[in-house]
C-alpha cells in the first residue's frame, strides 16, 4: 500500500505567511507608510496571486497590530499615536524588565556568554555611525535573545508583536542625534547587572532602557 501523500500546503510555507512577509517588510521600510490604503487589486496583480491569499495575509497583519481594517473601507496601514507608543512600551517594559531579572537569577554560565557576544557585536556596529540598520538588527537579536533565556514563550510571543508595532516608528528613533551611543551604554549597563546575577539591577536597568527608548521615540 503506498503512503498517503501530503498535502501541497505542508510541504511548503503556505502562500499567504509569503505574502504576509512580504507585506510586513513593505511596511517596515515604508514602501507602504502609517494610514495608506492598502489597494488588493494593485498588490494581487503584482505578486501574481488570487485576492484570496492577500486576504488572509492581511489578517494576519491585522492581528500583529500592523493593519487595521476598515469595514467597508479595506485594509490601511497602522498608524501609531503618541497614547499607542506610550502604551506599546510601558507593556514591554513590564515584560523585559521582569525577564531580565529572571535571566539574572537563572541563566546559565553559557548563556551569559551568548547574550556578552550579542553585546560585543552591538558596540562593533557603533563604529560605523550611519549603519542604524545593523544596530537595530543586533538590538532585536538581543533583546530576543534574553526572552529566550528567560524561559516564558508567552512573554516571548507578546513582546515579538508589540516589537512589531514599535517599527512603525522604532527606526527613526535611531537616527536621533546621540541615541545609539545611549542606547549602547544602556546595554552595557544592563549586561554588567546580568554577569553579577544582580536582579533587581538587571530589573531596574533594563526598564530605564526601555523608557529611555520611548523618550527617543516620542
Amino acid at each position: 500500500m503506498n503512503a498517503p501523500t501530503l498535502p501541497q500546503s505542508l510541504k511548503q510555507r503556505a502562500l499567504y505567511e509569503e505574502v504576509a512577509e512580504l507585506l510586513r517588510e513593505k511596511i517596515f521600510n515604508h514602501q507602504l507608510a502609517a494610514g495608506a490604503w492598502i489597494d488588493e487589486l494593485k498588490i494581487a496583480a503584482e505578486y501574481g496571486i488570487s485576492r484570496t491569499p492577500l486576504r488572509e495575509a492581511l489578517k494576519v497583519l491585522a492581528t500583529e497590530g500592523l493593519v487595521t481594517m476598515k469595514v467597508r473601507r479595506g485594509a490601511y496601514v497602522t498608524e501609531v499615536n503618541d497614547q499607542d507608543l506610550s502604551d506599546v512600551f510601558h507593556l514591554m517594559a513590564l515584560l523585559e524588565a521582569d525577564a531580565a531579572r529572571t535571566v539574572a537569577q537563572s541563566a546559565t554560565d553559557q548563556q551569559l556568554k551568548e547574550l556578552e557576544t550579542l553585546h560585543q557585536q552591538l558596540e562593533k556596529s557603533t563604529k560605523d555611525q550611519k549603519d542604524h540598520i545593523r544596530f537595530f538588527t543586533l538590538n532585536e537579536a538581543f533583546h530576543t535573545k534574553l526572552l529566550e533565556v528567560a524561559n516564558n514563550r508567552w512573554a516571548g510571543q507578546m513582546v515579538a508583536d508589540l516589537r512589531k508595532v514599535m517599527k512603525l516608528n522604532r527606526a527613526e528613533s535611531l537616527t536621533k542625534p546621540g541615541r545609539i551611543a545611549e542606547s549602547l551604554a544602556e546595554h552595557a549597563v544592563l549586561m554588567a547587572a546580568l554577569k553579577k546575577r544582580d536582579a533587581a539591577a538587571a530589573h531596574a536597568a533594563m526598564q530605564a532602557h526601555i523608557n529611555s527608548g520611548l523618550e527617543a521615540a516620542g
